[in-house]
């Protein structure tokens, strides 16, 4: 009973909803729990180990091998033998071959010149040398056990691992970029979002003002009619109004509720209300040439373009020899470890491959390599002017916005004004109730256009940041 008590208590703590967020810690927020810019990161972290391990390349590798084996072929336990350094002549099968030889001492009985004479005969000597030495061809199994160290690293390769380190470095560079692409479209969607809500909850604020006159105009023409002076139909008219009104707000709340939960999904956690920030985002000022040298777009395919230019000295390396050394020391017995040291050995030599003919598949992937770098040069000079097109375009409709916003912003205070002075002219008689209604109707309107204009507007703002590297 006390635990469910304490949780009735501290429950509402634990699941709290951030109240007068501001735009700066949802960034912070939206940094720290973004699951995007999290995968993004990880991304980056992985290319790092791929530069680490292309630099592993260049350092050898030092192996420690155990062999553990078993055989009875003629091949395998000769060679065993041979590396434990056990081998005897019995292994070459003489003993056969001796057997033969002492035949043909029994057949000399002993003299020396008739046994000479007898081993010189060339069908005795075909007949011994023919003879399939048993201990050679058919061993016992023996068990081989061999531990050793082995040591392999590339002297010279052409400068290719120098080109894969360095490729893989600049793709390293490459993923920081995308990157702060991902965390760059992250922070325009949090602060269009902020924007946002910041408009609609002032449009909101707008609307139930309309709202509340809407009213006030309800209660006007009930007592007018209880004088006389209005119509069923004029009530109606306003009710129906005043419907339309209601409907508005209740859009607009939902859409604040759907803005609300857009932002707690992109910062992870739950937000009730923001700080307001300003209705109009502010426009960079900076030249579109600087703007065009800070954005990312352009410092991917620059560095794509470096990439190129490693590329072509990579496929270079083909023309040159490589040259590796190796070095391996170890021991061998049929028993595990049995004297290691009086049977070690080690082994050191030297390797050089050269291609000499190939069909001219090096010349080829050369050639390639640089017309790739040619094309990319050109796609950054492409990318240089389209963004600065780009940038230029946005700007001019931002400040064309600028222009619609100062307009409209009179047409609302005008139809504001107006509508005020209709409603005054229907309390004196002058004119029926529709008037009234229709430039309610157009305040609304340009209330609802003002919104929208201002929307669009950020909205451009904020794709003009978005291409921007913001550590610059």
């Amino acid at each position: 009973m006390k635990r469910i008590l304490l949780f009735t208590l501290f429950s509402p703590l634990l699941f709290a909803s951030m109240q007068n967020l501001t735009l700066q810690e949802a960034l912070e927020l939206l940094k720290k729990n973004n699951s995007d810019i999290k995968i993004a990161k990880m991304d980056e972290k992985i290319a790092k180990f791929n530069t680490e391990i292309a630099r592993s390349y260049a350092k050898g590798t030092l192996q420690l091998i155990s062999n553990a084996l078993r055989s009875n072929t003629a091949e395998n336990a000769f060679g065993f033998r041979l590396t434990s350094r056990e081998a005897t002549f019995a292994d070459f099968g003489f003993k056969d071959f001796l057997g033969g030889v002492a035949q043909a001492l029994q057949m000399a009985n002993g003299d020396f010149k008739a046994f000479s004479q007898i081993m010189s005969d060339p069908r005795l000597q075909s007949m011994l040398l023919g003879t399939a030495p048993k201990d050679l061809n058919y061993p016992k199994a023996r068990n081989f056990f061999q531990n050793k160290l082995q040591y392999q690293v590339p002297l010279f390769t052409g400068y290719k691992l120098e080109m894969y380190e360095k490729i893989s470095k600049a793709m390293e560079g490459m993923k920081h970029l995308e990157a702060k692409k991902v965390l760059n479209e992250m922070i325009y969607q949090t602060k269009k979002t902020f924007y946002d809500i910041t408009l609609v909850e002032n449009y909101i604020k707008n609307l139930e003002v309309l709202d509340k006159n809407m009213a006030k105009l309800e209660n006007i023409i009930k007592s007018f009619k209880e004088e006389g002076y209005a119509k069923d139909t004029d009530v109606l008219e306003v009710q129906a109004k005043k419907a339309e009104v209601e409907s508005y707000l209740n859009q607009a709340r939902l859409n604040r509720i759907l803005a609300y939960q857009y932002l707690s999904f992109l910062i992870g956690e739950d937000v009730d209300s923001i700080k307001h920030v300003s209705e109009l985002a502010p426009l960079p000022k900076e030249r579109v040439d600087r703007l065009v040298r800070k954005t990312i777009d352009l410092k991917r395919a620059e560095l794509g373009k470096k990439i190129r230019k490693m590329n072509i000295k990579l496929q270079k390396s083909g023309l040159y020899p490589m040259i590796g050394a190796f070095g391996e020391y170890g021991s061998a017995d049929n028993i595990p470890f049995n004297n290691f040291f009086d049977k070690d050995g080690y082994t050191v030599g030297a390797q050089l491959k050269w291609n000499i003919f190939e069909g001219g598949k090096t010349k080829n992937e050369i050639e390639k390599a640089k017309v790739e770098y040619l094309k990319t040069a050109e796609q950054v000079s492409l990318a240089k002017r389209g963004l600065g097109l780009k940038i230029l375009q946005i700007k001019t409709e931002v400040k064309s916005k600028d222009y619609d916003l100062k307009a409209q912003e009179k047409q609302y205070r005008l139809a504001k004004k107006i509508y005020e002075m209709y409603e005054a002219k229907y309390r004196e008689g002058l004119i029926g109730i529709s008037d009234v209604l229709i430039k309610h109707s157009e305040e609304i309107q340009v209330l609802m256009k003002l919104l929208k204009t201002k929307t669009q507007r950020n909205q451009k703002v904020f794709e003009l940041e978005k291409l921007l590297d913001r550590e610059n």
